[in-house]
Formats: C-alpha cells, structure tokens, sequence
C-alpha cells in the first residue's frame, strides 16, 4: 500500500513484502500481568551438568508492569493486532493505520509494543512473519542434546527456571488419583488467563481458559477424577509468578508430567529448543530417530498440559505457518514473537 500524504512518522509500512503467519484460528482476548523481556539469551548449566541455551529473565524484573490492569490492557492490544495484521497483511499497513485499528495513537501504540515486547510495531511484525518463520526452519538448529540425555525423570532448565519432574504413582494413576489432594486456581499470566492444578508433589496442570473457568476446569479434573479438589486463588497466582516471573531466590520448581512413553519423549525434545528458536514436526520427528512420525509427533505436542514450561508452541509447520495450537494461533504467535524479541537483541530497537 502506498505511503498517504500527512501521515508523517506513521506513514512508514509495516509489513515487508512477505505475508504474515495466519492460519484462520480465532482468538479470545484474555486479561494478563506481563514481564517484559530481558532482550538476553543466556547458556545456564542443568543439576545434571548439561547445558541449555534458555533466556536469562533477571534483568526484566525491574521492569514489571506498574500494575496487572495495564498489563492486560496491553496484551489484550497486542492480540487485536496481530488478528487485524494477519487480515490486512497484503495491504502493506502503515502504523497509523494500525494505530487507528486497535483505537490507539501512533505514539501510545509504540509505547505499548515497547512495553509488552521490548521493541517496535515494525520489529514485532518483522517477527510475525512467514520469511521470519521459514529463516529459522532453514536454519536446522538440532534440538539439544542436554535435554535428551537429561530425561523427564531428572532436572532441567526451562527459561529461567529449574524444573525437577515426577509423577504420580502407577497405583495412583490406576486409581484416578484416588485421595490425592489436588488444589487448582485461576491466575493471570502474560499471555491470559490460565488454570493450574497442583498436588503437594508439584504443578500438574498449567493450561490457558478460553472457554468458561467451570468448562476448563472440567478439562483437568478429568485426569485426576477421584482426587480431593480445592480452590486456592492465592496459591495459583505464586504458581504462575513462579513460571512467568521468577526470582533468583526461587526454589526449583517441581512439576508432575503424565503420558505414554512416546510423549515423554516428544515433551523431552521440545525442552532442547532454544527461546526464539522453530523446528518443524518432521524436523522433530527426525531428531527424534522417527522420520515417518510426524503425525504421531503432533499428537503428542498437541497433548502437553504444562503450557510454556513444556514449549510446544515452538513447534511449526515446515511452511513456516505456524500450524494449529490448543490455545489458538494468535496466542501462539505472541508467544513466538516475544520470545524471538528477547532472544535477537541485535534486531531488537
């Protein structure tokens, strides 16, 4: 789209000539609290003395949002333009007009972008794109090692985290958890509201709410049917502070993880790809010494019930179209795209 006279610093395109990543998945837009990114990758050793490339977060802390009311007015901003992008993608929009689609000034749009993703409306739709996607596929970075030496029955790290994994007993799972005290809550993340579900032994369930909170938390009381339910709102938010926002002080968090054996190993995998990194399900299935499994590998990404933590949004079609996400494709997109703003300083503004 040409550039229109009077529309001054606004009047600069957006888009370069290569379409955005969309696939047609509707949003929700959701309430959030929000921790900007640190605009750093940093290599920090495991318990089991491997290394993983995973994002250093200290250096976001200070720069929390004042308070979680702005946080979700920005992600819900963030959401409206990434949907109104994806629709106008081969118009070649320039910030104003964005700007006026999601009923924001030019410099209060910039502001928020800066706010919630560390770097400009033009930088973050640079990240939305399809050439962005397929540049990293092409790049074939293998998943790390560590994380398969490591297992899912060890520690590992995950962004800034240590995650020390378990499960529950094979006479509990026969049991349907029959006794167990699960608590569960609603908290605000960056990227929405989700539901998380814990026992004494760790977080078993972290998933985002789309639907109603009663309709999600059918979904996780489903696993553990005979398990003894309470509602904690207090303890759920430290949960998903300690995902979301953790500090150095923090113990290792430990989680419980439940699945077949083919999907424990998907779920091993999906911990060697790096913030801001891609791999393709074939690529996945390949690394993982099944080539003819990429179905069968999708099936088990699409299973993950520890959103973030186990990352299975970093995993694309060989496209480079970002492909179906439980949580939907624009909540995947932002996930993408903050964390390829953190993880690429040398193109953040």
């Amino acid at each position: 789209m040409p550039h229109r006279q009077g529309e001054g610093a606004g009047a600069e395109n957006l888009l370069p000539q290569e379409s955005l990543i969309h696939d047609g998945t509707p949003f929700t837009a959701c309430r959030c609290c929000f921790c900007r990114p640190s605009g750093r990758l940093a290599g920090i050793g495991c318990r089991q003395g491997g290394r993983l490339r995973m994002l250093d977060l200290s250096a976001c802390r200070s720069r929390m949002m004042e308070s979680m009311e702005t946080a979700a007015r920005h992600y819900a901003v963030v959401e409206r333009a990434i949907v109104w992008l994806n629709e106008h993608a081969a118009e070649q929009p320039s910030l104003s007009r964005l700007a006026q689609a999601v009923g924001l000034s030019d410099s209060r749009l910039q502001r928020v972008f800066s706010d919630w993703a560390g770097v400009s409306p033009k930088r973050f739709v640079q990240f939305l794109t399809l050439g962005h996607a397929r540049r990293l596929l092409a790049a074939g970075r293998p998943v790390d090692a560590t994380a398969l030496a490591v297992g899912l029955s060890g520690s590992g790290r995950l962004h800034d985290l240590i995650v020390q994994h378990e499960a529950l007993t094979p006479g509990e799972l026969r049991r349907g958890a029959a006794g167990v005290p699960v608590g569960w809550g609603l908290a605000a993340t960056p990227f929405g509201e989700a539901l998380l579900a814990w026992t004494p032994r760790g977080l078993g369930y972290l998933a985002f709410v789309d639907d109603t909170p009663a309709a999600a938390l059918a979904g996780c009381q489903a696993r553990w049917p005979q398990a003894v339910w309470h509602e904690d709102a207090a303890t759920a938010a430290g949960w998903a502070r300690r995902v979301f926002a953790p500090r150095a002080a923090d113990d290792p968090l430990p989680v419980l993880l439940r699945g077949s054996r083919f999907q424990l190993k998907v779920w091993e995998a999906l911990l060697g790809i790096a913030p801001g990194q891609r791999l393709s399900y074939g690529m996945l299935a390949q690394q993982l010494g099944q080539p003819g499994a990429a179905r069968a590998v999708g099936s088990a990404v699409a299973a993950n019930t520890l959103v973030v933590l186990v990352p299975c949004h970093r995993v694309i079609r060989d496209t480079g179209v970002l492909g179906q996400y439980r949580w939907g494709s624009t909540r995947k997109a932002a996930l993408l795209v903050r964390e390829s703003a953190a993880a690429q300083p040398e193109l953040s503004d």
